[in-house]
């Protein structure tokens, strides 16, 4: 019960911030206004586009995971892979980063795959996602050196938190005396129990996390590495061509915009709701677009890459236990035979 109550509260909490920066965005805004251009200025065939791209993107992510997955000595059904991913992406709309843990947890139990495992590969995955996003980050900086400048003297909050995180005197001290108790204590604490099943997860974990070393076709790993992302970036930029306001933007004015947007998904909020909406209209800010523009921008981009995730990941909930009942049978009469 008190778990269930904390869950609440934190849904509660995080909802209620991504909210409040999305009420801080919206509401000076001519609410009229933003209905006509919705209504009247929006080419919709591009937001089409831009779902269509982005299911690519998550099929591509599905088959990278499947590469990763193969060298703990599993090969697990394509359908499985692709509804769990698709059920993680709907619980990080609950509850941010919950959905890494969410799709090990649905392909641990239709595949019987250890879960441990499975929570290294996707750490193993995360870690490529954070150097492909740092490299476009890179190439941003480089690119529009001037362009981000501005932006960081326009919004000195983000590199003060920034700087504030890595330099906390909370985090550095709580570090130090984590250190210090496990080495006075560890001759002690190797002995029991609690340790030794700590260890079995550590190796779990490990196994799949260094799954990615043990890959066999790195050419399509690396492969898939480089679509996802770029189907991220392109699912982004065609939408620039759903408005008047926008269409005439290079692609590298998109790509800032989805490297900066990217970041406001890291706020620990459901969807990057606010945070992913602030992101995208200060980058086009940079670019010559109104304020007044940028946020309709927002809202189409984000919504509509939202509402896909909600409707295919309802739906993956609701599938799952179905496509899976026929091999749950077909096992337990394989069992049966294999008893006579």
């Amino acid at each position: 019960m008190k778990k269930t109550v904390v869950k609440i509260l934190q849904f509660l909490g995080f909802f209620a911030l991504g909210a409040f920066i999305f009420w801080l965005i919206y509401k000076d805004q001519d609410i009229e206004r933003i209905k006509t251009v919705l209504k009247n200025n929006v080419n919709y065939w591009w937001v089409v586009l831009s779902l269509f791209l982005g299911l690519l993107s998550h099929v591509s992510r599905t088959l990278r995971w499947g590469l990763m997955i193969e060298p703990i000595g599993h090969k697990p059904r394509f359908i499985n892979t692709f509804l769990a991913v698709m059920v993680g992406y709907l619980m990080n709309m609950a509850f941010p980063r919950m959905g890494e843990v969410s799709r090990c947890g649905v392909l641990s139990r239709y595949e019987k795959i250890s879960f441990t495992k499975l929570v290294g590969t996707v750490v193993a995955e995360r870690l490529v996602d954070l150097i492909s996003l740092l490299i476009l980050l890179v190439v941003v900086i480089f690119s529009q050196f001037g362009k981000m400048l501005h932006f960081m003297k326009e919004n000195p909050e983000i590199a003060e938190k920034l700087q504030a995180v890595g330099t906390s005197p909370y985090l550095i001290i709580g570090i130090v005396l984590f250190a210090i108790f496990v080495f006075i204590f560890r001759n002690a604490f190797k002995h029991t129990a609690f340790f030794k099943k700590i260890m079995e997860v550590v190796q779990n974990f490990k196994e799949g996390f260094i799954s990615i070393r043990n890959i066999e076709k790195k050419g399509w790993f690396f492969f898939h590495s480089a679509f996802i992302w770029g189907m991220y970036y392109v699912m982004l930029y065609v939408v620039f061509f759903a408005f008047d306001f926008t269409s005439n933007l290079n692609p590298i004015a998109g790509l800032t915009t989805f490297v900066l947007a990217s970041f406001g998904m890291v706020a620990p909020v459901q969807g990057g709701i606010g945070a992913w909406h602030f992101m995208a209209k200060e980058a086009l800010s940079l670019y010559g677009v109104a304020n007044e523009n940028g946020i309709i921008f927002a809202f189409v981009a984000h919504s509509s890459m939202t509402g896909m995730i909600i409707i295919i990941g309802i739906i993956s909930i609701l599938v799952l236990p179905f496509i899976n009942r026929r091999s749950d049978v077909t096992d337990a009469e394989l069992q049966v035979k294999t008893v006579k």
